[in-house]
Formats: C-alpha cells, sequence, structure tokens
C-alpha cells in the first residue's frame, strides 16, 4: 500500500474524525466499555478535530485523498494517534510516528510523552517508549509512557 503523510487542514476534520471513530469503535472497544469510548468519542468531532488542527500540529496518513490515519504533536506531547481499522497493522502508524519524531528534532525536543490507552501500549513500547505511571479517569484506565526523540530517523 503506497501512502503518504501531510500536514492536516481545516477540510481534513470531517475525514479524520470518522477515522478516530472508527478506531474508537472497532479497536478500543475491546479494552474500554461503551461510556468510556462514548465520553472519548465526544472530543472527536469534526469541530474538536479542527479546533486540534489549530493547535497542534496535527499530521495524516493518505492514499490518494483517503484519510487513512492520524497523528497529532502538541510541544513535547504526543496525541491522538488513531489508524482506521481496515488497515491497522500496516506500517501506518510507525510511519506516522517517524513524522511526529522528525518534526520533534527540528523543534528541539529531547523527549516526548504521551498517554496511551490500553489498546496502544505495545505499539507504543515496540517504538522504544516505556511506562511511566497509570492514570485513571473513571472507568477509563491509560499508560503514561515516554521516550527519548531519537536523534536520527
Amino acid at each position: 500500500m503506497a501512502y503518504a503523510i501531510r500536514g492536516a487542514v481545516t477540510d481534513d476534520a470531517a475525514a479524520i474524525s470518522r477515522v478516530v471513530l472508527a478506531a474508537l469503535h472497532e479497536t478500543n472497544a475491546r479494552d474500554y466499555g461503551p461510556e468510556t469510548i462514548a465520553r472519548i468519542a465526544g472530543g472527536f468531532t469534526p469541530d474538536g478535530i479542527s479546533a486540534q488542527i489549530a493547535a497542534r500540529q496535527v499530521f495524516v496518513a493518505l492514499d490518494g485523498n483517503r484519510i487513512l490515519g492520524t497523528a497529532s504533536r502538541d510541544g513535547g506531547v504526543v496525541r491522538a494517534v488513531f489508524v482506521t481499522p481496515e488497515v491497522q497493522g500496516r506500517g501506518i502508524g510507525r510511519r506516522m510516528m517517524a513524522e511526529v519524531d522528525r518534526a520533534a528534532r527540528a523543534a528541539g525536543l529531547e523527549t516526548l510523552t504521551l498517554q496511551s490507552s490500553l489498546t496502544a501500549v505495545g505499539f507504543y513500547a515496540r517504538l522504544g517508549f516505556r511506562a511511566v505511571r497509570e492514570h485513571r479517569h473513571g472507568q477509563e484506565r491509560t499508560v503514561v509512557m515516554e521516550r527519548d526523540v531519537p536523534t536520527t530517523a
């Protein structure tokens, strides 16, 4: 599968929202109950995504014009890494994280942190992130992880 990574634009918000919601409802639902998924999903409406694009560095992975995934960086914090369920496991998330690393290096950052869903802990661990602590928000349990920014791609 050939795909490209680029910076997100406001016109991408609805498509990014669809990717995130599909991943939450199909993939993350294995580890979280419906109430937790619904609460998290509320932050990923097209308007919510537009606000994220305005406030953060947001990337999208594309196959032609179709958005397959998204990842963002808010300073030294990685946020909202999602890949549409039917193409998960094909290296798209890894490639988006490489772009986040590149942007973090360009910004002079030395460390990246993130708050991982239980679903994604293994993915981030394979990228060199280590668990720092657990975090609970009601029934939602996440894992705070960090790692040094790689010095080269």
